[in-house]
């Protein structure tokens, strides 16, 4: 599973950036370099491109992990380069922003957008594949998430838009439900698909979700 990102327009990181001159880059080894928006090539063409616009980069560095505690030996490493910059401007998933500003005491600023949780199923192309809902239904669906597989989020079977097997809203991508059916079938367990699963209950992961493990 990956977070997969996209690198916010220029635009909106310079505004952000606006009154803070002395930035520091700080990337992600794993889920933004292999979604090619946080790299060490794509950290380095932010550099060079802040330097066009005057900024003076105190440093610029790919963490292994944005995301987990190394975070925080990664910034006694490069102490030098965070004390002297005004700003972090940080190319990672959401996650990693929200780690590196629980370390650091100035402004922290999203390069990257993050649009969801996904898997890599070919490469260079990644699929939502899990919302997180916390109520998984996989073992009725043979391992496909309806939430995730289907544009209108159905829980219960296809919409009537479904044709041949084609989802309503993108004719080019297979209906979710064509998709467990199938799956279903090769497993002789197609029983399952009348099973009824009620509408979510969103009081069960209560926002900000939080989990503890029981002792």
């Amino acid at each position: 599973m990956k977070s997969i990102t996209k690198q916010k327009p220029y635009t909106e990181v310079s505004q952000l950036l606006e009154g803070l001159d002395r930035v520091c880059v700080v990337g992600c080894g794993t889920c933004a370099t292999t979604t090619k928006t946080g790299g060490i090539e794509e950290v380095t063409a932010m550099k060079e491109r802040l330097q066009a616009d005057g900024k003076l980069v105190t440093g610029f560095l790919v963490v292994p992990t944005a995301c987990d505690e190394m975070t925080g030996e990664m910034e006694s490493i490069n102490a030098e380069a965070f004390r002297n910059a005004q700003s972090i401007l940080v190319m990672s998933c959401a996650l990693g922003v929200q780690r590196i500003a629980s370390y650091l005491g100035r402004p922290v600023i999203p390069a990257l957008d993050t649009m969801f949780i996904g898997m890599e199923m070919s490469e260079g192309s990644f699929f939502e594949t899990c919302v997180q809902c916390g109520q998984c239904i996989l073992g009725y669906t043979s391992g496909i998430c309806p939430l995730a597989a289907c544009h209108k989020g159905l829980l219960n079977g296809p919409c009537g838009g479904t044709n041949k097997g084609m989802c309503e809203v993108d004719k080019e991508k297979d209906c979710a439900f064509t998709l467990i059916y199938n799956r279903l079938k090769e497993q002789g367990r197609l029983e399952l698909m009348s099973a009824y699963h009620p509408p979510k209950n969103h009081h069960v992961t209560l926002k900000p979700k939080s989990f503890k493990i029981s002792t």
